[in-house]
């Protein structure tokens, strides 16, 4: 009876051990995509299997490897001077993981090695780089409140037509018409093209 107890135990943490290393395989290839990302930010001819200091510096950044108070920039530029080889500008993957695992000793203090590189692979795996000077917009009611044409009132309604266009400084200043047609007269303009239409009309006959 001990033995069939101790058995089945015995099976799941097999398959405990099996499911936390199928975990770690994601985070590797997780980790591998955020790299090639990077890689190739801001460099056509870039493959993807080389990181030039200047990448790497903005994924630290971008992925908040470097907090300001454990890690700062000095702390990133002196591990990939460090970690790259001396006549060299670029780290590879494998390289990367190392110059990671040295930063994440300094980034999660009080945990583990193994438990600083894993929350450090969390703060990278899957991201991509964050483009600057991109303003997203806000919505909000108030916002969509102010902004909608439909409900203005007064002189500032005369400044939009019916679509919310603006018209210009037609809808600012009130334009004298010379024209000779009273004002909103659909047929305006048409005038000298019937008088042009009967004159030759008599020329034919």
């Amino acid at each position: 009876m001990a033995d069939k107890s101790t058995k089945p135990a015995k099976r799941l943490s097999t398959d405990s051990t099996n499911s936390h290393e199928g975990a770690t395989a994601g985070e590797i290839s997780a980790l591998e995509e955020a790299f090639r990302k990077f890689a190739v930010h801001g460099d056509t001819r870039a493959t993807g299997k080389e990181m030039h200091g200047k990448n790497w510096s903005k994924l630290c950044k971008d992925c908040h490897v470097i907090d300001g108070k454990n890690v700062t920039t000095t702390d990133v530029d002196i591990v990939f001077s460090k970690i790259k080889g001396k006549s060299l500008r670029t780290i590879t993957f494998d390289q990367f993981k190392e110059a990671l695992q040295e930063l994440a000793k300094k980034r999660f203090k009080g945990k583990s090695e193994e438990e600083a590189l894993q929350e450090m692979y969390k703060l990278i795996e899957g991201k991509g780089p964050v483009i600057s000077g991109v303003t997203k917009t806000v919505s909000s009611p108030t916002v969509s409140r102010l902004t909608d044409t439909s409900k203005f009132t007064g002189s500032h309604k005369e400044r939009f037509d019916a679509s919310g266009k603006g018209k210009g400084r037609a809808g600012r200043e009130d334009l004298v018409d010379n024209s000779g047609y009273v004002s909103g007269y659909k047929h305006a303009g048409t005038y000298d093209h019937k008088v042009q239409g009967n004159n030759s009309r008599v020329e034919f006959k």
